[in-house]
């Protein structure tokens, strides 16, 4: 029998026999795990995009960012009759020739022959293939050096060393086989390291070896030879933290801001509403030097204050109709408004949260896991909002971003899986819609159920998403009861020593004042996302934690610093500090902010299905209609919609929508709802003409109502000479309604 028509065979038999020789390879061959594998990341050879995508590129399936190096070894030896490495003759391999371009690659030139690159991969095969056997050493850190570093320009460019350590204890410098990336488009960076800016700013450079990332944090500063660093006091930690970090980037803060814009300002973070004009009168009147630490005091003791804060955690907890019903919205939505009122302590609220069962109507925490079916949903949720996790992408493969794994993402939703439900009754309106639920159900925990890592088809464990990334313990043995999973995990969440935890939602509560994160996204905490400011992070926990988790306290501090009441007119030296918090940034009002903003100008409310007359956007329960969910919106929650107010199907502040659109310009210049409450009798544009007083005291009204101060000079007589050109007053007041609400003093937080 003849075998020359059989060359891929030949070939498999020829690689074979190199692999089994390998007691012969020299002592210098590359490291299959360690180089090649890390030269096919530099390369961009098992991206997504390339061959790391699900189902390949090209008939060549590689592992994601090289997770699987022995899957990925065997497929460049062995698969597809070996053809893709000629050990006898090394330079006709296609894994050498397609990524050099000698021969047509759709991917194009990832590495130029003789580059280094190109050595290690032929090293390789010239000696055989070898493979790494179960004592060779793997790396278990990576350290970049400088790890931080500030620049001042006309120096701009800065080189990195990538060390890597590995399980053995030694150590080698990486840098040619790290791949590095920059979070700003105005630095660039070199395969070799060298980062350079085109521009002052900051950034964060992704350094990635195999399955570590580290950041490095770089600062360069504009030449400014002249500079004074002037500010105005500092009020306390806050101020000290930020101002530090403004002296070395040689920015000045903006100044602080006027009463008028700090009422208008602490009135929407606190209330969502607008003082009305007689609050806000008696504050820009009042001659008291601490108004303003009184004012944040009596805010923050409001009932006002307990709705908007219950609106936040609404949105994050999903509290809507469609799977909750009307009953569960109700009772859910007390609960949370009942916890903000009290201030209970917010580890102890997400306590109550994980570890609640029984009836939905009359556990109202259990409603939680009404809203969350599954135990990836479960484990997802309760990883993004309590600790800042996006574990979404663990679910498929070890998570390209972060230090997560699958065996990570599948050993917490393990936590979840007991879940279950006792569905009393269901009387949903839709019946072949699944996911609605009208009536009571028991959340309870089953003593048996577990989930599955698919990579290993086994039972996952159990383990704690932190710090050390620390396992639970284990079910008992000999048949005693398990522990209860639910109740470890609430007492690891609110455990004071939990600092994930406790930074992640000091964190939030900064962004909901400060309008950004000093982690941002607020959700997405990781080693390549780090802090803008480290040390004002830390401080802000610290604070939060020795003050019981009282989100009254921290908020109440953050409001009496400088730093909070900073102008948002920005200087010469901040105008692009972005992520500074040198001035406050502009930000547009919410969807509930702005209508209740137009109803408070025209002193007439808005109506919302389900709702009674005179509720506010900030009261409303659930999404839209209340518990009227069929029922037709009416105008205010048809606006709601349109400003970008969650459906709350999603576990994320991302949900919630503040863009603008054409729909939004068209509703504030002749929109339907404005014209309706427009016309409707006894508004404030009515009340004003019911009265005698001049045009320029209905003028003031309007003002001190839209905007919280009186109108200028210039303003005054523009607007007088504007009402006396027509015909009919109330045309002419209209006009000037129109204006208010669609001026930038207006739409926007200030």
């Amino acid at each position: 029998m003849h075998h020359t028509n059989f060359p891929g065979l030949a070939a498999l038999v020829l690689t074979s026999a190199c692999i089994a020789n390998l007691s012969r390879a020299d002592d210098a061959s590359p490291s299959f795990r360690n180089d090649v594998m890390a030269v096919l990341s530099k390369s961009g050879c098992n991206q997504g995009t390339c061959h790391g995508n699900a189902n390949g590129k090209g008939g060549l399936k590689l592992s994601l960012r090289g997770q699987n190096p022995e899957s990925d070894y065997i497929t460049l030896s062995r698969e597809s009759a070996a053809r893709r490495v000629t050990p006898l003759s090394p330079a006709d391999s296609l894994l050498l020739q397609k990524p050099s371009m000698q021969i047509p690659h759709e991917g194009g030139r990832r590495f130029p022959p003789g580059s280094s690159e190109y050595k290690i991969l032929q090293n390789w095969i010239a000696n055989g293939l070898p493979k790494d056997d179960d004592t060779s050493a793997i790396v278990v850190s990576l350290k970049v050096t400088p790890s931080q570093k500030t620049l001042h320009f006309p120096e701009n460019s800065v080189s990195l060393l990538a060390t890597a350590t590995f399980s053995d204890g030694s150590t080698r410098d990486v840098t040619s086989l790290t791949v590095f990336g920059s979070s700003a488009t105005f630095v660039s960076i070199t395969d070799t390291g060298v980062a350079t800016a085109d521009q002052p700013g900051l950034t964060t450079i992704v350094a990635r070896y195999l399955n570590q990332q580290v950041p490095v944090r770089l600062e360069f500063v504009p030449e400014r030879p002249d500079f004074e660093f002037k500010t105005p006091k500092a009020t306390n930690f806050i101020d000290e933290a930020v101002f530090a970090q403004l002296k070395r980037l040689k920015t000045n803060p903006a100044d602080v801001c006027d009463d008028s814009t700090f009422l208008r300002r602490v009135y929407l973070d606190l209330t969502g509403l607008l003082p009305t004009i007689e609050q806000a009168k008696a504050f820009i009147e009042s001659p008291e030097p601490n108004k303003r630490s009184k004012l944040i005091d009596t805010l923050l003791a409001s009932e006002e204050f307990n709705d908007f804060q219950t609106l936040r955690w609404a949105d994050l907890l999903r509290v809507e109709e469609k799977t909750l019903d009307a009953t569960g919205v109700e009772v859910y939505h007390n609960w949370i408004r009942t916890s903000v009122a009290e201030d209970k302590p917010l580890n102890t609220f997400v306590a109550e949260l994980i570890a609640a069962r029984g009836s939905t109507y009359k556990v109202p925490p259990t409603n939680f896991f009404r809203a969350l079916r599954t135990p990836e949903e479960r484990s997802e949720a309760a990883a993004q909002v309590f600790l800042g996790i996006r574990l979404q992408c663990a679910k498929c493969h070890n998570h390209p971003f972060d230090r997560w794994t699958q065996d990570d993402y599948y050993a917490w939703s393990n936590f979840f899986a007991r879940v279950d439900y006792e569905i009393v009754e269901n009387k949903r309106r839709d019946k072949s819609d699944k996911h609605e639920f009208s009536g009571e159900q028991i959340v309870k925990i089953s003593e048996k159920g577990d989930v599955k890592n698919p990579t290993t088809n086994e039972i996952a464990g159990l383990r704690f998403l932190g710090s050390g990334n620390v396992n639970a313990p284990e079910d008992k043995t000999g048949g005693d009861p398990s522990p209860d999973r639910l109740e470890q995990l609430a007492t690891w969440i609110s455990d004071p020593e939990n600092d994930r935890f406790s930074t992640t939602q000091a964190n939030r509560i900064w962004a909901q004042l400060m309008g950004q994160g000093i982690v941002d996204p607020i959700d997405d905490f990781r080693s390549t996302n780090p802090p803008s400011n480290p040390e004002l992070l830390n401080a802000l926990r610290d604070e939060f934690v020795s003050h019981n988790f009282s989100t009254r306290h921290l908020i109440r501090v953050i409001m009496n610093s400088t730093t909070y009441q900073l102008s948002s007119t920005p200087n010469t030296t901040n105008a692009h500090n972005n992520g500074t918090f040198a001035r406050t940034e502009l930000r547009r009002l919410t969807a509930e902010q702005t209508l209740d903003a137009i109803a408070q100008l025209l002193n007439v409310s808005a109506e919302f299905g389900g709702h009674k007359s005179g509720t506010k956007a900030v009261q409303l329960k659930g999404v839209r209609n209340g518990g009227f969910r069929y029922s037709k919106p009416e105008i205010g929650d048809q606006f709601l919609t349109l400003f970008g107010k969650p459906d709350r199907l999603q576990t994320c502040e991302c949900e919630r929508t503040n863009e603008t659109t054409l729909a939004q310009t068209f509703e504030m210049v002749s929109g339907e709802l404005i014209s309706q409450l427009l016309a409707t009798s006894g508004n404030r544009i009515d009340q004003c003409l019911a009265t005698d007083q001049s045009d320029t005291d209905t003028i003031n009204q309007l003002f001190w109502a839209a905007l919280s101060r009186s109108p200028n000079a210039q303003e005054i007589d523009a607007l007088v000479k504007h009402v006396n050109q027509q015909e009919d007053k109330r045309d002419a007041f209209e006009d000037i309604v129109w204006t208010l609400l669609n001026s930038n003093e207006f739409l926007l937080r200030r």
